[in-house]
């Protein structure tokens, strides 16, 4: 009875007293600051009250599935399951009734590299718009809008009177996870989705499987994961399992591109596809080992066209990563049916050339299936001659003159050399991720509009289900606002507050972000 009294004597305190207060931050956090920092971004001193019971996102255009979805979910980041108390506040509060979502054309259905992400969002004393020509757009506005939202002294939801104008500045904003040397569940990778969401990041990067693992179920070639996953039934991932993680992704705007990495990192496809793989030899004779995928035998290619041809019908987006890193030629050199290929062919120890011509009949078949395909840099650094349109990924040291290389030859080009986030340091490490500037090299502007932005590598073989979340947030961060603001946003000290309250907010939306700047708190921790 006592305890109901005091919950009573409590609304009412709330009701008849609750005003719209200064707030003050916790140590070294700003308040209400949106991460990745916008292009144009104005701040006033204007506060303003949002009644979760009341306040509305309000569609005033067009309308559909992702929209409708967004506006579900949003309401839920910014006020949480339940709605704070209900309040009369006074007079001279200025109450936030709505925010307009202006959608100015139909919803395109799958996010691509293509796709427009810019928007404008006013909030003034009275009203608040949000609006954009596409459904991208809306999606990252009203990822900034949560954002701008904050608790006051009471409890009660704020926000400043903002005027914002923004737009990516690459249209390529990735993570990559690898799911072969440590299997993943389909939770934490969409954990790792919702948190690219809150960062706007736009491209999972699903380097699926490699020479530990292969778990992805092919319907078409079922022995590959049967023989070729860790467990066939509990570390694979059906189509339906693959269709639920692009769908998750899909309604946040975010692509999800698979990489089967070819010629190399192939051992696991051979023990589902006999033959597949070069038999290895030592002293004349078979030794018992499998090299590289063994590229002079037309099964490979009916393989591969008829897996690809699968890979293109299960996943949406118009570009497939096919790898081409790490190959090793000393097995193809120690098999006399690849030194007599060679020798007809009229490249005789030249394995470079080899890698070339199996290249480009995978590449030839990815141009008959009407795919877009990315590579990694060392099929350029070995002399293959690729489509105008292959888009390379640069990932080793000396980067700056790889890109230039790369973009000289007139390819387009992505870069994660410096945002490798497998490679672990003590203390605080985002900042030099942060401090990478992916257009500082030697080029001419024609060069540098060919870079379309670049991803945060994080590869498994000391990451699983258990940890991947906390090892790449909030570090991915520091490279999402790398690929998303605008240049001048260089100075990691003055980006540390805002992004102590970044990774404070991602804690406080469930995920599992480590603390990246020495001691300190959120004012929502983990339960």
């Amino acid at each position: 009875m006592h305890r109901c009294l005091t919950v009573l004597l409590i609304v009412a305190f709330f009701e008849s007293h609750l005003s719209v207060e200064a707030v003050n931050a916790p140590p070294g956090q700003t308040l209400g600051q949106p991460w990745p920092m916008p292009q144009s971004y104005q701040s006033y001193p204007d506060l303003l009250l949002l009644n979760s019971a009341t306040f509305n996102l309000s569609p005033v255009g067009h309308s559909c599935d992702i929209l409708q979805d967004a506006i579900r979910r949003y309401r839920l980041i910014i006020f949480g399951p339940s709605n704070a108390l209900k309040f009369r506040p006074k007079s001279n509060v200025n109450v936030l009734a709505n925010l307009d979502v202006n959608l100015m054309n139909e919803c395109e259905k799958y996010p691509s590299l293509e796709m427009k992400e810019n928007y404008t969002l006013t909030v003034t004393s009275s009203t608040a718009n949000l609006a954009s020509p596409t459904i991208w757009g809306i999606l990252r506005g009203l990822e900034t809008f949560s954002q701008l939202v904050y608790r006051g002294n009471y409890g009660e939801f704020l926000l400043n009177a903002t005027k914002i104008v923004d737009f990516p500045r690459f249209s390529h904003r990735g993570v990559l996870l690898d799911t072969s040397r440590h299997y993943l569940s389909k939770e934490v990778i969409k954990e790792n989705i919702e948190a690219m969401a809150y960062n706007k990041m736009n491209v999972f990067h699903w380097h699926i499987v490699d020479d530990q693992s292969f778990p992805y179920q092919s319907r078409k070639y079922p022995k590959l994961s049967d023989e070729g996953a860790y467990n066939r039934f509990t570390h694979i991932y059906t189509q339906n399992d693959v269709a639920e993680i692009i769908e998750f992704a899909r309604v946040r705007g975010i692509r999800v591109i698979p990489e089967y990495d070819t010629p190399g990192h192939s051992q696991s496809w051979g023990k589902g596809q006999k033959g597949l793989l070069t038999e290895c030899y030592s002293q004349g004779k078979p030794n018992g080992n499998f090299g590289p995928i063994n590229p002079i035998v037309n099964t490979t290619y009916t393989f591969l066209e008829g897996f690809f041809s699968e890979v293109q019908q299960v996943f949406p987006d118009k570009y497939t990563h096919m790898g081409g890193d790490e190959v090793s030629f000393d097995c193809w050199k120690s098999n006399p049916d690849i030194t007599k290929f060679m020798q007809q062919h009229g490249f005789p120890g030249n394995y470079s050339r080899l890698e070339q011509y199996y290249e480009q009949r995978l590449l030839n078949i990815m141009a008959k299936l009407n795919a877009g395909y990315i590579i990694w840099q060392e099929v350029v650094d070995n002399g293959v001659k690729v489509r105008p349109d292959t888009v390379v990924h640069v990932w080793k040291g000396g980067w700056q003159q790889d890109i230039a290389k790369v973009t000289a030859l007139g390819h387009r080009a992505l870069l994660s050399t410096c945002w490798y986030l497998d490679y672990i340091s003590y203390g605080t490490d985002w900042t030099s991720y942060y401090n990478c500037e992916p257009l500082n090299w030697q080029g001419s502007a024609a060069q540098k509009k060919l870079v379309m932005g670049g991803e945060a590598a994080l590869w498994g073989e000391f990451v699983d289900t258990s940890n991947v979340v906390s090892r790449l947030w909030p570090r991915a961060s520091a490279v999402a606002e790398k690929l998303w603001s605008s240049s001048a946003m260089s100075d990691a000290t003055s980006a540390t507050p805002r992004f102590k309250e970044h990774r404070c907010r991602m804690v406080g939306r469930g995920i599992r972000a480590e603390p990246q700047n020495g001691p300190g708190y959120c004012v929502k921790e983990f339960n």
